[in-house]
């Protein structure tokens, strides 16, 4: 079955005339009434009524209305998909990622992005957090990783979230606990990341809440130096519990913090209200959770 006699069929019905039909498509009235008897004769039932002014629909006239309808809609959802894979065949997609937690949530989707659009540039920024949204707001990126809460100029889409737990070296005394209170660690020296690292905030937030503010031994932006300096018995560190597991060290023990518990939770951001490339588009429907 064509869709050509379908669309008239189906635009005589809107319009209410045949000659409404034509003017609205910028076809004749003659072309649209062969049209419709061709589909008639295709499906050997009559579907409009020609008596006066305005054709009526018979019963088998409504049914093929009704279906008419949903198939040519459906052609037009198709296009318009078509349209836009067309669109991120070229292109450049500018997504911002912070060092920490990346590999683990974002290696793979790149991996499916390339695969699926290969004609796609990729322009990948590393940076912490609030130096990703700087640049997003300035329109330097697309997209960008970052830990919430994040600006009200920016939307975002929620990756992950994990409980952050203490790291401490095995000798430690506490390091046999199941559980620790924030304020247990109070006299503990801590190793955080460097200054721009999202993390920080989350963890002095915490320690503000459970009644300290503690005395700072490092800082590093490499995780296996943090992991690393925790088992020479400098201090305790802190990460993400699946971070964590992924980095076991002989002479450390990850141990779960509560009173308040804290928590890394990554999210994709763009600007609020900004136009999103098809590409950026694209990699936030593969990463949609």
């Amino acid at each position: 079955m064509e869709l050509r006699p379908l669309r008239a069929f189906v635009e005589v019905v809107r319009q209410g005339s045949f000659s409404s039909a034509a003017a609205a498509v910028s076809s004749t009235q003659s072309t649209m009434s062969k049209a419709v008897k061709q589909l008639e004769a295709e499906l050997g039932l009559p579907l409009l009524e020609r008596k006066g002014a305005r054709p009526s629909l018979t019963a088998a006239g409504e049914i093929v209305y009704r279906r008419a309808v949903a198939m040519l809609t459906e052609r037009e959802d198709l296009l318009a998909d078509l349209a836009e894979l067309r669109g991120i065949r070229r292109g450049t997609f500018r997504i911002g990622l912070p060092p920490v937690g990346s590999d683990a949530l974002f290696a793979p989707l790149f991996a499916t992005y390339r695969s699926r659009y290969p004609g796609i540039e990729i322009q990948l920024v590393e940076h912490g957090s609030k130096r990703l949204e700087e640049l997003v707001l300035r329109g330097e990126l697309d997209v960008a990783a970052s830990l919430l809460p994040v600006s009200e100029e920016l939307e975002f889409q929620e990756v992950r979230r994990e409980p952050i737990d203490v790291l401490l070296r095995a000798g430690d005394i506490r390091a046999s606990a199941s559980a620790l209170e924030l304020a247990d660690l109070a006299d503990r020296p801590f190793i955080l990341f460097e200054a721009g690292f999202a993390l920080n905030p989350i963890i002095l937030e915490s320690c503000r809440q459970a009644g300290f503010a503690p005395a700072v031994a490092a800082r590093s932006s490499q995780i296996d130096l943090i992991i690393a300096l925790v088992a020479a018995g400098l201090g305790i560190g802190f990460l993400p519990r699946m971070i964590a597991d992924q980095r076991p060290h002989p002479e450390v023990r990850r141990i779960p913090v509560s009173g308040p518990e804290m928590f890394w939770q990554m999210a994709l951001i763009w600007r609020r209200g900004a136009p999103l490339p098809h590409a950026a588009r694209a990699w936030l429907t593969l990463a949609g959770v």
